[in-house]
């Protein structure tokens, strides 16, 4: 499968022509179905048993950062990585890597993003129209790179049902501490047979503002201080076209993508990262079909994913090259007996390469194979879930690239057989009160990286030394939640324990290693080796909202809590990169079209750090919020202001890797406001 798609986009133009064009008469009759939770929910249950958060609508707009991991991390139980603001992946629960699963419109999305801190996800939330977080295991129907949970980022590229007439968005934001310069539109037409979309981003950042600090790099350097980190500028752009054939039971389509991006890597001044991913996805379903399954839908996406890491003077140091088709199969079978469910397949296959000074894995190839069984039934105690997948998983390495100077060996290859299996139940206490619990049990495959790395990792400052023996990572984790709702008001008290019977973790082995550093001086790093400990985690979540006030004008209270605690069972020290205890707690006030709303963000010292790492101080942070929506000319408006850290207070991420820490504060004091429109 081959495929270009090159284009010089200008999003604020096209966004401002979309925003003129709401006077216009435009007919629309859009499909308005209510929203079902789709990830880890094939069935279609209303009501689960596994944690999943929605962010949609006006609040996924004033929610809505740079990355996947900035929008997300209000959210209970996900951090960031927090590599900047250019990179920042999202940890569930204290997991991150390839222990987390990104996928757009529940297609794995290909990059180098697990890999390395300093790499992006090339998912641009600024065209996402809705964002599904499942927290806690997803092996089950998405493989072993789910263990921790799955970010699923969805938006109708490809269109799932029936259009008649032309809708779209446009959407501006200006300011924060990025100074961002953004804007996205999109354009859906249909004339009942055919659905169209179109949508194009773009953003472009100057380096980010923060509090007066003095910067520490990785070497224990210290830098002048500053009140912005250097090098985290960056421009983006993309967009996509895609069309459907609908009809009364299903639908066919394809979209294509793409998305550039450049910014700065806060590890290395003066180095930039060149990104650059285009996609082609084909999907279906048909519905109502007679004979033993009654739905049938099937996806395959193939993508093609490449960055390049550019000194100063302009040179490429190192270039990494993804290609990765995915495709997944789903087919619901008809009632038998009490039991309804689906039965899937899927296959993906990865080449992988890195190519050139700070290359640190071989060139690799990865290929899954997976049949996966979910079936639900109702019982008196509530509706029972239950399913099993098998997967078996090949890795390869190619060896060294040129024998005269061997590093990662001769050609090799590991198989792995997984099996991962899940069950779960929603018992209703009241109409309005709600037990769900779920046990599972997870196998991952060691990746590519764990197994054959072998060199120094710049964005971490280590020399990183995979085993090409590690066998089978395996884990327990249990989930229970009480969870009411009545009208406005809602609330979830959770808790989780995770235990890894064998946890890959990457620990210091106490060696150094030297290689040589600019201009003829020799660089010593500390050696970091994958291996397998036993490992537990645990921790509570807390969600909850409650109307205060509701006589002509209303007011609102909500509050988020959450803490994790992880331990290597192995060492009994504390495993790395954990998010302390957070809190949120916010009033918004409304009347009429208007919403004011502060908030209060608590983060606690967290002192239980690995021997490699220092503690990081707590930090509370205020911000504050008014909205406004209007409609004019027939067109629908949500205009916002923010104003973020309102104290300037100087924050650090305890989730950002230790050796980039003193570089990355979070941002400081800033306003943005922006104004989506729709028609």
């Amino acid at each position: 499968m081959s495929f270009k798609f090159k284009a010089r986009l200008r999003p604020l133009p096209f966004a401002l022509a979309l925003l003129g064009a709401g006077h216009a008469s435009l007919l629309h009759a859009q499909t308005t179905l209510a929203p079902v939770v789709v990830t880890g929910n094939p069935v279609g249950s209303t009501e689960l048993a596994s944690p999943v958060t929605v962010l949609s609508g006006d609040e996924l707009v004033l929610r809505r950062g740079s990355s996947l991991g900035e929008t997300l991390k209000a959210e209970p139980g996900v951090s960031t990585t927090y590599f900047g603001p250019n990179a920042n992946r999202p940890v569930i629960r204290g997991l991150d890597g390839d222990r987390v699963l990104i996928l757009s419109n529940a297609g794995a999305s290909f990059d180098a993003s697990s890999l390395s801190f300093d790499h992006a996800v090339p998912i641009d939330p600024l065209v996402v129209e809705r964002i599904e977080v499942l927290r806690g295991p997803g092996a089950l129907l998405y493989g072993g790179s789910a263990v921790g949970g799955v970010v699923n980022a969805i938006d109708n590229r490809v269109p799932k049902y029936s259009l008649s007439g032309v809708s779209g968005a446009a959407e501006l934001r200006l300011g924060g501490a990025e100074s961002e310069r953004g804007g996205a539109a999109l354009v859906e037409a249909g004339n009942g047979a055919f659905a169209f979309h179109a949508d194009v981003f773009g953003r472009k950042t100057s380096d980010l503002v923060v509090p007066r600090y003095t910067p520490v790099e990785a070497d224990g350097t210290v830098l002048d201080p500053t009140r912005r980190i250097r090098n985290s500028a960056a421009q983006t752009e993309g967009g996509s076209i895609g069309g459907s054939a609908t009809f009364r039971s299903g639908y066919v389509g394809t979209a294509v993508d793409t998305y550039d991006s450049r910014y700065g890597t806060v590890a290395e001044q003066g180095v930039t990262i060149h990104m650059k991913r285009d996609h082609l996805a084909l999907a279906g379903e048909v519905r109502d079909l007679g004979g033993l399954f009654r739905t049938v839908r099937a996806q395959i996406n193939d993508t093609r994913y490449q960055h390049e890491e550019i000194d100063g003077t302009g040179a490429i140091g190192t270039t990494f090259k993804t290609r990765g088709t995915d495709l997944r199969v789903e087919a619901e079978h008809a009632p038998i007996g009490p039991f309804k469910g689906v039965l899937g397949a899927q296959v993906e296959n990865v080449s992988f390469s890195a190519l050139g000074e700070e290359a640190f894995v071989p060139t690799t190839a990865t290929h899954r194979r997976a049949l996966f069984l979910v079936e639900a039934m109702a019982t008196p105690f509530g509706t029972l879930n239950a399913g099993l997948r098998v997967e078996r998983v090949g890795v390869s390495s190619a060896g060294d690239a040129d024998p005269v100077e061997p590093r990662f060996g001769p050609a090799a290859e590991r198989r792995f057989t997984l099996q991962s299996a899940s069950i779960g139940d929603v018992y209703k206490l009241t109409p309005d009160w709600s037990l769900s619990g779920t046990f599972s049990s997870s196998a991952r495959a060691p990746t590519s990286f764990e197994l054959f790395a072998d060199g120094v990792h710049a964005a971490t400052g280590a020399y990183e030394r995979g085993d090409s023996t590690l066998g089978i990572e395996r884990g327990n984790n249990v989930d229970v939640a009480l969870q009411w709702k009545s009208g406005h008001d809602h609330l979830r008290l959770g808790a989780f324990a995770a235990r890894f019977s064998r946890f890959i973790s990457l620990e210091a082995s106490g060696a150094t290693f030297s290689a040589p550093g600019n201009g003829g001086a020799v660089d010593s790093f500390p050696e970091y080796v994958f291996k397998p400990v036993r490992a537990s985690l645990r921790g509570i979540e807390f969600e909850g909202g409650h109307r205060l006030v509701d006589r002509g004008w209303t007011l609102d209270v909500t509050a988020r809590l959450d803490a994790t605690r992880a331990t290597d069972l192995d060492s009994g020290q504390p495993l790395p990169r954990i998010a302390p205890l957070r809190a949120r707690i916010g009033f918004e006030a409304g009347r009429g079209d208007w919403r004011a709303g502060i908030e209060l963000e608590h983060a606690a010292r967290q002192n239980r750090v690995p021997a490699d790492d220092v503690a990081t101080a707590g930090y509370d942070i205020v911000n504050l919020s008014l909205s406004r929506r209007v409609s004019m000319f027939g067109a629908d408006a949500f205009w916002f202001v923010k104003a973020d850290n309102l104290g300037d207070k100087l924050a650090y991420s305890a989730s950002t890797v230790e050796t980039i820490r003193g570089l990355v504060p979070l941002p400081g004091r800033a306003v943005k406001t922006g104004i989506r429109v729709s028609f």
